[in-house]
C-alpha cells in the first residue's frame, strides 16, 4: 500500500501523505511558511469558525439547488465533526502566511472534502466525486471566508475573555467589601496624601474592569458585521443573488451569533478598522490591568523595607541566593502579558494600514496577534484571580499605625483648624513621628470629642455636609 497519493495544482503534481486529510495546496503552504511552528489548528475557535462557514455555505447551496443533497449532506457532516473538535490536528498551515489567508482557506477546504469523501465511502483525494474548491468552496473566496472566520472566531474567544474579566472583577469586589472598614493613607505621586479605606482602593480595580467589559461589548458589535458572499473583492461575483443572505442566516444559526451583512461588501473586504478598534480596547484593558498589578506589587512590597500594606499569597521561592525571599510573581506575569498585548496592537495597526486597494493581504498577522492578545489576557485574568487576588490579606496593624502618625491626616482637619495650623501640625508630626490627633489636642486646636467626631472612616473618606 502506497504511503502517498498524488495530487495536482497549478504548479504541477506533488505527493501527499496518503492518510492526510489535507492536500496539495496545504502541502505548498507547509513548504512555504515555516515561520512560527504554530499551526492554525492551535486556534480551535478559528477552526470551528471555518467549519461553520463551510457548513453554512453548503446548506445555502443545497437550499438553492446548486449542490446535490448527497454532497451537501457529506460536507455538512464533516463540518459538524470539525466544529465539534475533530481533526483539528489536520489544520497544519502556519498561522503566519502569505496570500491573505488563502492557505488557511484551502487547508479547510481539503480537510472537509477528504473527510466528506470518507463519509461517502470513497478514498481521500477522490476529487472527481467531491472537490475541495468546486464543492466545499462553492460561491466563496478566501477574501470573504477568511475575514468572516476571523470575526466569528474573535466573537467566540472574546466570550472567554469577558468571562475571565468578570471573574476577576467579582474577586476585587469581594476584597473591596472585606476591606471596607480598614483605613489607610492614600498616595499621590507616591507621596502620602489623605485617608481612604483599603476597600475603596480595591473597588477602583473592580470598577476599571467593569468599564472595560462594557467597552469590549461595544467593540465586538462591529466585529459581528461580516462580508460573507463578497467573494473576490466585494462584488459577489459567481454567487446567486440570494446566496449571501441565506449563508449568513445559516451561519448565525449555527454559531449562535447575531451576525449581520456589511452594508458595503467592497468596503468590508478591504477594511480592517474593526480589528484595529478591538485591538485598541484590548490595549486599554492591558494597560489598566498592568497598572493594577503595579499597585499590587507596590502595596505588597517589603515586607520590612517596603510598603507592606497588603500580603499577596506566596506562590514560589523568590531567589536562588536570598533565603526567605518571596516575589509577586503573579502580578509580574500579568504585567508581561500586558506588554505583549500593547505590542500586538502596534502590529495590528500597521497590518491594517498596510492594505492596498481592494484587499488587505496581512490579515493572518492580524489574526495571530489578536488571538494571542485575547487568549493571554483571559489566561492572565484567570491566573490573577485564582492565584493572587482571592488570597490577598491586609496588614491591619501597620495601616492603622500609619493613619495615626501620618501628616496627611492634617488635611482632614483643615476645615476645623485652618490651613496654617494644619500645616504646623503636619510639620511637627513629620519631625517627631507623633500622631496628628494628639498634637492637635495638645495645641488646643480641637477637643478630644471634636477629634473623635471627625476622625471616623465615614467622615475621612467621603464628602460630607460642613456647617
Amino acid at each position: 500500500m502506497s504511503t502517498t497519493r498524488l495530487e495536482h495544482d497549478l504548479l504541477g503534481d506533488a505527493p501527499v501523505p496518503a492518510q492526510a486529510y489535507w492536500g496539495v495546496h496545504t502541502l505548498r503552504a507547509i513548504e512555504n511558511y515555516p515561520i512560527t511552528g504554530k499551526p492554525i489548528g492551535s486556534y480551535p475557535e478559528l477552526v470551528r469558525a471555518l467549519a461553520l462557514i463551510k457548513q453554512a455555505a453548503a446548506l445555502a447551496h443545497k437550499e438553492l439547488g446548486q449542490l446535490d443533497a448527497t454532497r451537501a449532506d457529506a460536507i455538512v457532516a464533516a463540518c459538524q465533526e470539525i466544529a465539534g473538535g475533530k481533526l483539528h490536528g489536520e489544520f497544519v498551515v502556519d498561522v503566519i502566511q502569505g496570500g491573505a489567508g488563502t492557505s488557511t482557506n484551502m487547508n479547510a477546504n481539503e480537510v472537509i472534502a477528504n473527510r466528506a469523501l470518507e463519509l461517502l465511502g470513497r478514498q481521500k483525494g477522490d476529487y472527481a466525486t467531491l472537490h475541495p474548491i468546486n464543492h466545499v468552496n462553492m460561491s466563496q473566496s478566501t477574501n470573504d471566508v477568511y475575514p468572516t472566520a476571523l470575526r466569528v472566531a474573535t466573537c467566540f474567544s472574546i466570550g472567554n475573555l469577558l468571562t475571565a474579566m468578570a471573574g476577576l472583577r467579582v474577586a476585587f469586589e469581594a476584597k473591596a467589601e472585606e476591606f471596607k472598614d480598614i483605613l489607610k493613607i492614600g498616595r499621590t505621586q507616591l507621596q502620602d496624601a489623605v485617608p481612604m479605606t483599603l476597600g475603596q482602593e480595591f473597588s477602583t480595580y473592580a470598577v476599571m474592569l467593569g468599564e472595560d467589559e462594557a467597552r469590549l461589548h461595544e467593540a465586538i458589535a462591529l466585529i459581528r458585521e461580516i462580508n460573507l458572499g463578497a467573494t473576490a473583492i466585494g462584488t459577489g461575483i459567481n454567487t446567486d443573488i440570494r446566496y449571501a443572505k441565506m449563508a449568513i442566516r445559516h451561519l448565525s444559526e449555527l454559531s449562535g451569533l447575531p451576525l449581520e451583512p456589511a452594508p458595503n461588501l467592497i468596503e468590508a473586504t478591504q477594511d480592517c478598522g474593526a480589528f484595529v478598534q478591538l485591538s485598541g480596547v484590548l490595549k486599554r484593558i492591558a494597560s489598566k490591568l498592568s497598572k493594577t498589578c503595579n499597585d499590587l506589587r507596590l502595596l505588597s512590597s517589603g515586607p520590612q523595607a517596603g510598603l507592606n500594606e497588603i500580603r499577596l499569597p506566596p506562590r514560589a521561592a523568590g531567589s536562588s541566593i536570598m533565603p526567605g525571599k518571596v516575589n509577586p510573581v503573579i502580578p509580574e506575569v500579568v504585567n508581561q502579558i500586558a506588554f505583549e498585548v500593547i505590542g500586538n496592537d502596534v502590529t495590528i495597526t500597521m497590518a491594517a494600514e498596510g492594505g492596498q486597494l481592494q484587499l488587505n493581504a496581512f490579515e493572518p498577522i492580524i489574526a495571530h496577534s489578536l488571538f494571542k492578545s485575547v487568549e493571554h489576557l483571559a489566561a492572565g485574568c484567570r491566573t490573577l484571580t485564582a492565584h493572587c487576588v482571592v488570597g490577598i490579606t491586609a496588614n491591619k496593624e501597620l495601616l492603622a499605625e500609619r493613619v495615626r502618625t501620618s501628616a496627611g491626616l492634617a488635611t482632614a482637619l483643615n476645615p476645623f483648624v485652618g490651613y496654617e495650623n494644619a500645616t504646623r501640625v503636619a510639620q511637627e508630626a513629620l519631625r517627631t513621628g507623633r500622631g496628628v490627633a494628639e498634637l492637635v489636642e495638645e495645641m488646643g486646636l480641637m477637643t478630644r470629642e471634636q477629634l473623635d467626631a471627625v476622625l471616623k472612616p465615614e467622615v475621612l473618606t467621603a464628602p460630607r455636609k460642613i456647617v
